[in-house]
């Protein structure tokens, strides 16, 4: 079966022809992957003692999986002759060591616990169909005979046969792989936010691994096992993550963080381009071995904002919680703990979950997680490292038993080009994220890490901050008026102008990077701001700010007037039309019809009328000292006194008068 598989994708099955197998749009599929039940994610439970050895079998599975992959690949003129050579050399060989290791998983369970039933019916693996598009004839990757840039080696010395799959080692991506983001529907809803949501953030600062620190360990899913992860990763903050660092090791080590009470491990895999260069690791196992070949992309920005709950306060994370979000291996297992979201600059309301992106010129490519945010407890980690934590649903609530805990929100972005996909990534080179060898690098099977290493004390700063609604931590920006320690007023229901539908596009941030961390207090999806949401590349995208801290002009013809400059008091950033001043027709500071300041020297002015002669909707009126702004009472008093001096001398005089000609 194997073999028929095999050859119904890569030659046809017969003389050795190359394959001309098409689907019903007349494209040519190629390539194979092996596909082996996922032992680790249905032992849900393994006593602790042991858990260690458990872990390494699990990892052995892996190493085992990868390999015959690697064999499978190149193999294709093996199998061409010889129909039983995948069966015979390959797949059984296969079978028979996962039992004997899934033996050995179960003996360590029993001698602790109670044996798992039904382990030995995990040990058969297929070969499977990727489905991955082979290029057309003269494309530079099948039937040319050309070699891709940085063409891979096999483990024997043999060139890997680059029609399987794509890529420059063989295993992927393919044009297939990709999507137009600007041919995407906005997608992003987020839960309504209820009474006693928490709506503050508290922003992390850990840099973009520019120490370059990789290793294709994992200490969560496969600690103690050297290349436990068969792809590379990204560390940021906690320095000392490896495969056999201790809690301890972890709680000694240095930190990329600003704030050097955050020693958290947050880590990914890398993002490569595949332009032939020879990384570091391209002979070594996790990397150019295992299919995962091309320039190592250093991110152009990270952000890493711990976000409330909709619903709920919530409570500390415990320290050295683990959290994995995602599935390294969900090409072959499904989509059920994917969690992966692609995207570009500027069109972040729009998310691709199996696709990378294409992005216009001008535009950057980012993927991002929204890690678990409830948890059970009870437990740091869990057997399969997923039961222990969970998602919210659609509402915003936690399960039964769980509570609301920080959400780590991660964005990583990269200054790469959008690849050519008609020349099989020749002229512009493809990217993709590392991956196991079988997963064809396939965007669905992103996935992130984190290890809570927060030090206590700041842990509970960041609770407050949340539950509090403010905006905290490393490079956190307050509101206007509002500094980081002080809880926010809260702002009125947002408005839009005459005849202005709200958009749906996302808001980004009044910073002086575009692609700053995003600031804005958490909105429901029904009242975003106004300004430039979601706009396409080249656009300010700073969410109706000029990124100076002024107010920009919405796309309405209602044009407001300017806001006053931030005083020492909390502004409404909410209110963008301006209400009238009963005086601003005599003593307004601004030069009518402008709403321009009339002498530019900073001084208090009063709030201007709208510039359009349309109808404005009038908000609720600003509070402020009196004593500040033109047509004030004091200012008032101060031009009438001498007239009503005046007024009472005349008076005096007049009946002085009176008197004088009676008598």
């Amino acid at each position: 079966m194997a073999a028929n598989v095999y050859a119904s994708a890569t030659d046809g099955g017969s003389g050795g022809e190359p394959a001309e197998t098409r689907s019903g749009t007349g494209v040519r599929t190629a390539g194979a992957t092996i596909d082996c039940p996922d032992v680790g994610s249905k032992l849900t439970s393994v006593p602790e003692q042991a858990r260690g050895e458990v872990d390494k079998e699990l990892a052995l599975l892996d190493e085992q999986i990868a390999k015959a992959y690697q064999r499978l690949s190149a193999s294709a003129r093996q199998i061409q002759q010889d129909s039983g050579f995948a069966d015979n050399a390959i797949m059984n060989p296969l079978k028979e060591k996962r039992g004997a290791t899934l033996e050995r998983i179960a003996i360590a369970i029993d001698r602790v616990g109670d044996r798992p039933e039904g382990l030995e019916a995990l040990a058969a693996c297929t070969v499977r169909d990727s489905g991955n598009q082979a290029p057309e004839q003269g494309e530079g990757q099948a039937g040319d005979g050309a070699e891709q840039p940085g063409q891979e080696q096999g483990q024997d010395g043999q060139e890997q046969d680059q029609g399987n799959n794509g890529g420059q080692a063989g295993n992927g991506p393919v044009a297939a792989d990709f999507a137009d983001i600007t041919g995407v529907q906005p997608n992003v809803n987020s839960p309504r936010q209820k009474g006693n949501a928490s709506r503050g953030t508290f922003a992390t600062s850990c840099g973009v691994n520019e120490n370059g620190l990789f290793n294709s360990d994992n200490i969560i899913a496969a600690p103690g096992v050297t290349n436990g992860a068969h792809h590379f990763h990204d560390y940021v903050g906690n320095q000392a993550n490896n495969a056999f660092a201790s809690d301890q090791d972890l709680a000694d080590a240095e930190t990329s963080c600003d704030d050097q009470g955050d020693k958290s491990s947050y880590y990914w895999p890398v993002l490569r381009v595949q332009n032939g260069t020879q990384e570091q690791d391209a002979n070594s196992p996790g990397g150019g071995i295992e299919g995962n070949a091309g320039a190592i992309v250093t991110p152009k920005q990270v952000t890493l904002d711990f976000v409330g709950n909709p619903r709920d306060k919530v409570t500390a994370m415990p320290r050295l919680l683990r959290i994995i979000t995602g599935d390294a291996k969900s090409f072959v297992n499904g989509p059920a703990n994917a969690n992966a979201s692609w995207s570009c600059t500027g069109f972040e309301d729009r998310q691709l979950k199996d696709k990378y992106p294409l992005c216009p010129k001008g535009s950057n490519v980012v993927r991002s997680f929204k890690f678990q945010s409830c948890w059970d407890g009870r437990n740091i980690d869990s057997a399969n490292h997923r039961t222990h934590v969970a998602f919210t649903d659609a509402s915003g609530a936690c399960p039964s038993g769980f509570r609301p805990i920080p959400q780590l929100v991660q964005r990583i972005v990269y200054d790469v080009d959008a690849p050519s996909l008609q020349d099989g990534g020749r002229t512009t080179p493809l990217f993709a994220v590392d991956s196991f060898p079988e997963q064809l690098h396939k965007p669905v099977t992103d996935h992130g890490d984190f290890i809570n290493v927060f030090d206590e004390d700041l842990m509970g700063e960041m609770v407050d901050c949340i539950n509090d609604g403010r905006k905290c931590g490393a490079g956190a920006e307050a509101e206007p008026g509002q500094k980081p320690t002080e809880k926010p007023t809260e702002e009125p229901a947002e408005e839009t102008g005459a005849g202005e539908e709200p958009s749906e596009e996302p808001t980004e941030v009044p910073t002086k990077n575009p692609e700053a961390p995003q600031e804005q207090p958490t909105r429901t999806p029904d009242a975003p701001k106004d300004g430039n949401a979601g706009g396409k590349p080249g656009d300010t995208g700073n969410g109706g700010k000029d990124g100076k801290g002024e107010a920009a002009e919405p796309p309405a013809t209602d044009k407001p007037a300017p806001e006053p400059e931030p005083s020492d008091s909390p502004a409404d950033e909410a209110e963008v039309y301006a209400t009238p001043s009963a005086n601003s027709g005599e003593q307004g500071g601004s030069k009518a019809g402008t709403g321009e300041d009339s002498d530019g020297l900073g001084e208090s002015q009063a709030v201007g009328t709208a510039t359009s002669a349309a109808a404005t909707p009038v908000a609720p009126p600003r509070t402020e000292p009196q004593a500040v702004g033109s047509g004030s009472l004091a200012e008032t008093g101060a031009q009438l006194w001498p007239a009503a001096a005046g007024a009472v001398l005349l008076i005096t005089g007049f009946v002085v008068l009176r008197r004088a000609r009676r008598g």
